[in-house]
C-alpha cells in the first residue's frame, strides 16, 4: 500500500501517483501534521491501530502519541475536547468511527462548534476538522452507515465536504485542514479502497462543485460515492445517444450555486442522486437552488433519486435502500420525457 510513509521526496514535491483514498487521506493528515504543528489527530482506534479503515495508520509512530492519540469510546467526549483544544489554540483533527456514532456528540457539534464563534464574536474560531467515515455501500450493521449531510448542513456555523475520489480526498482533506472554520468532512466508507491517479502538486480549486463528465442533454448532481455511481450511469446513457453531464457537488454547504446553474443552464434537465431519505434531504435544497436559478431554461422539473423514508438498513437490505443504477436510468427517462406546458 502506498501511504505518506512510502511516498519518496519526488513524488512529495508533486508526481502523479496512483493512490486509494485511504491512503490519500492518510497522506493529506500527514502533510497537515508535518506542517501544521498545532494540528492534533484522535479519535477511536486511530493510534495504534490506524483506524478502523487505517486512514491514519503510521502517523502515530511517525508523529507521536502525543499528537496522534486514542480516545475512550465516548463522541461527546471527543467532541468536547475539540471544542476546548480549539479555544486552546489547537487544530483537532477529531474522528467519529463511523457516521452512526455521531449522534451522541450532536448538542457538541451544534451548540459549541457550529456556534462558538458567533457566540464569541469572532473571539473563539473554532478550526477543526471533524471526520466521519460516511454512507453505506459496504454492508455494515446497524449504525455504521448513514447520510446525514442534511443535518449537518442545515447547522449555522459549519461547512460541509464530501470527496468522490482519490484526488478529491487529497486536496479537499488539506485545503479543509487550513480552514479557520468547522468543517465536516464526510468520507464516503465504499471508496476507501478505490485507485486513481493523484496528482500532488495540482488538485484544481478546491472550492465549490466540478463537472466530472462534461454532457450536453442533462445533469446528473451527486456527491461523495453516488458520483461513481452516477458515471456509470452516464455512460450507459452515451450508449443510448444520452450525453448526461456529471456534477460532482462536493461542497454540500455552501452549495456552490453559480457552478450548479452553470451546470444546468447549459443541459437545462437535473436530476439529483443521494442516499439519505428523500424527505428534507439535501437534494431538496439542490433542487430548489435549481429551480431559482434556472427556472426559466429547464425544460422538466428537477426530479431526484434517492434513499428512501426509513431508517438506514443494515447490510442485507442495503443494495435495495441505495440507489441503484435502474433507478437512476429511469429518474433519467422521466426528466427527457416531461414536456412543459
Amino acid at each position: 500500500m502506498l501511504d505518506a510513509t512510502t511516498l519518496n521526496p519526488a513524488q512529495e514535491r508533486g508526481a502523479t501517483v496512483e493512490l486509494s483514498m485511504q491512503a490519500a487521506l492518510n497522506l493529506a493528515l500527514a502533510e497537515t501534521l508535518d506542517e501544521d504543528p498545532k494540528a492534533l489527530i484522535f479519535g477511536e482506534d486511530v493510534g495504534r491501530l490506524g483506524g478502523v479503515f487505517r486512514v491514519t495508520d503510521g502517523l502515530q509512530e511517525r508523529f507521536g502519541a502525543t499528537r496522534v492519540f486514542d480516545t475512550p469510546l465516548a463522541e461527546s467526549g471527543i467532541l468536547g475536547m475539540s471544542v476546548g483544544l480549539a479555544m486552546a489554540g489547537f487544530h483537532p483533527i477529531p474522528e467519529v468511527q463511523f457516521d452512526g456514532f455521531a449522534y451522541p456528540a450532536v448538542n457538541q457539534i451544534i451548540c459549541q462548534i457550529g456556534r462558538m464563534n458567533y457566540r464569541s464574536r469572532g473571539t473563539l474560531p473554532m478550526p477543526i476538522t471533524l471526520r466521519v467515515p460516511s454512507f453505506g455501500g459496504i454492508r455494515a450493521p446497524e449504525h455504521h452507515g448513514e447520510s446525514l449531510e442534511a443535518m449537518f448542513a442545515h447547522v449555522p456555523g459549519l461547512k460541509v465536504v464530501s470527496p468522490s475520489d482519490p484526488q478529491q480526498a487529497y486536496h479537499l482533506l488539506k485545503y479543509a485542514a487550513q480552514r479557520p472554520d468547522p468543517v465536516i468532512f464526510m468520507e464516503p466508507k465504499s471508496r476507501y479502497w478505490q485507485k486513481a491517479q493523484v496528482n500532488l502538486h495540482d488538485g484544481g480549486t478546491p472550492e465549490g462543485a466540478r463537472v466530472a463528465r462534461p454532457g450536453r442533454h442533462l445533469t446528473l448532481i451527486a456527491w461523495g460515492a453516488m458520483v461513481s455511481r452516477c458515471l456509470q450511469v452516464a455512460e450507459l446513457a452515451e450508449e443510448d445517444g444520452i450525453d448526461v453531464e456529471v456534477l460532482d457537488l462536493r461542497w454540500l454547504k455552501p452549495i456552490d450555486a453559480e457552478g450548479l446553474a452553470a451546470s444546468v443552464a447549459k443541459t437545462r434537465r437535473a436530476v439529483v442522486v443521494h442516499e439519505g431519505p428523500r424527505t428534507s434531504g439535501l437534494g431538496a435544497e439542490v433542487a430548489a437552488l435549481v429551480t431559482e436559478e434556472c427556472f426559466n431554461t429547464l425544460k422538466a422539473p428537477v426530479e431526484r433519486v434517492t434513499g428512501f423514508d426509513v431508517p438506514y438498513p443494515s447490510g442485507d437490505l442495503e443494495d435495495e435502500y441505495l440507489p441503484g443504477i435502474d433507478r437512476i436510468l429511469f429518474g433519467i427517462q422521466r426528466v427527457l420525457e416531461h414536456r412543459r406546458g
